[in-house]
């Protein structure tokens, strides 16, 4: 049941809510968290923790067993078929967690539940916020079964189509065509691709990831013009035949889990209107080249949970403007980062010569090289 009022109201307990919740129960404070869904998703979806990420998860108790679910990928590789392009390791990383862990989101938020109930707090199902009236004082919200929330602060944490956001009116611009598409499946594949590396493909039809995950299957996310509604084993099959290995060709041999999607490259114009507060796909959505998303979004819940401790704790309300201030930077150049890796896949047949002679240059270049990797990593000035 829902209380009648409440200090902090998370609404969405993917993994962002989720971690805004477990630390602001590290630091004593109860949040009202909420999910329109009756279940936790169990499909993968994000499949890939960074090493910068891993670092502030750690302090609120989840790095480690985290960790102990998941595939260390000691290596990034950049591809154009069989040849390797670009290659990055990640084992000089400035952390205790030198590789990119590979593990379903599913995993990913369990182990944030565990530990956000483990501290006495737990996620109510299911409730679909309506309304949204804000004041100077905080924000009455309403959902689907009438039920009334008043809380000091709302969290939004509930995606890209964002209830919360769309209701307090921040603006969410981008442009007005589909976006881009993307097809994404977990597969079980006969492959010679190492299964300690994430691989990036570049096609002239598009990117494609291929990333091995801990019970043996394979992701793979590819752009597509228009994805099939019911993508099937032959979909994948014809994208690992026109972008992946070509003397010995990947062979699907079953689709565990498959879906497509759309992504707009967007920022919110604010994080902060009021008593709302915007974290993770709520306030930025972007290519998923590189896994960079969900890892923004752990690290925004982290910063905007002990933000919000401190000012329930008596600190100044402004604290939540210089989170809305610091964060939105940040989301800025991961989007420009993301989009750089996709626009590799796109320079015209004339510039891919020296496309190629560029990336193999860096790649023969330790200093490049860790470079490459710091920033794969996800460190943020504040976490390092």
């Amino acid at each position: 049941m829902l209380p009648e009022r409440t200090d902090v109201l998370v609404v969405g307990a993917g993994p962002t809510g989720l971690a805004v919740a477990a630390t602001l129960a590290g630091h004593g404070v109860t949040a009202t968290v909420v999910d329109r869904l009756a279940t936790p998703p169990v499909t993968s979806r994000a499949a890939v923790v960074h090493a910068g990420t891993l670092e502030v998860l750690d302090r609120i108790g989840v790095a480690a067993p985290l960790a102990a679910r998941g595939l260390p990928s000691r290596r990034f590789t950049v591809r154009e078929r069989d040849r390797v392009l670009l290659s990055v390791p990640f084992d000089r990383l400035p952390s205790r967690y030198p590789y990119a862990l590979l593990v379903s989101q599913a995993e990913t938020e369990a182990v944030l539940a565990d530990r956000l109930t483990a501290l006495g707090g737990r996620v109510l199902r299911p409730y679909e916020l309506t309304g949204l009236d804000l004041d100077g004082g905080g924000a009455t919200a309403t959902f689907a079964g009438g039920e009334k929330v008043r809380a000091r602060w709302v969290v939004g944490a509930d995606g890209m189509r964002s209830p919360v956001r769309e209701l307090s009116g921040i603006d969410f611009g981008g442009p007005t065509d589909p976006g881009e598409s993307f097809l994404l499946a977990d597969i079980r594949v006969d492959s010679v691709l190492p299964r300690d590396q994430v691989n990036l493909f570049l096609a002239p039809q598009g990117p494609l990831v291929w990333a091995p995950l801990p019970d043996g299957t394979v992701r793979v996310v590819a752009s597509m013009p228009d994805a099939p509604r019911e993508p099937q084993a032959r979909h994948f099959q014809d994208l690992l035949d026109e972008r992946g290995p070509a003397r010995r060709p990947d062979r699907v041999t079953d689709v565990r889990w498959s879906s497509r999607f759309r992504i707009h490259h967007r920022i919110a114009g604010t994080y902060r209107s009021g008593p709302v507060l915007l974290a993770g796909d709520a306030a930025h959505v972007h290519s998923p080249a590189g896994g960079q998303g969900m890892n923004l979004g752990l690290r925004d819940g982290v910063v905007l949970g002990d933000t919000l401790a401190a000012v329930l704790a008596g600190g100044p309300d402004a604290l939540l403007d210089g989170y809305a201030t610091a964060r939105r930077p940040l989301a800025e150049e991961v989007l420009g980062f993301a989009a750089g890796l996709t626009r590799l896949t796109a320079v015209p047949p004339a510039v891919r010569p020296l496309r190629d002679l560029l990336l193999r240059g860096a790649s023969a270049l330790p200093p490049v090289r860790q470079r490459l990797a710091v920033r794969l990593a996800g460190f943020e000035p504040a976490a390092r």
